[in-house]
């Protein structure tokens, strides 16, 4: 019984000195961790994206020089 109430005093003194973290930050910080993961994804396919997009677009260009120059 001493034990458990020593640690209960323990952690209820380690949580109020601002030194450890609550249920609450400890969940937060999970979940800014799993959006930072989501959004380094998310940027990847938008490089992947923008890659395409610019290579798409210099074959329009191509073929509408060669369209133009067939006239």
């Amino acid at each position: 019984m001493e034990r458990r109430l020593s640690e209960s005093l323990g952690e209820t003194a380690w949580k109020e000195s601002g030194l450890g973290a609550t249920a609450d930050i400890d969940q937060l910080q999970r979940r800014i961790t799993l959006l930072e993961q989501d959004l380094a994804d998310i940027r990847g396919q938008l490089d992947e994206r923008t890659e395409e997009l610019d290579a798409a677009r210099a074959a329009n260009r191509e073929l509408t020089r060669a369209l133009n120059q067939a006239r």
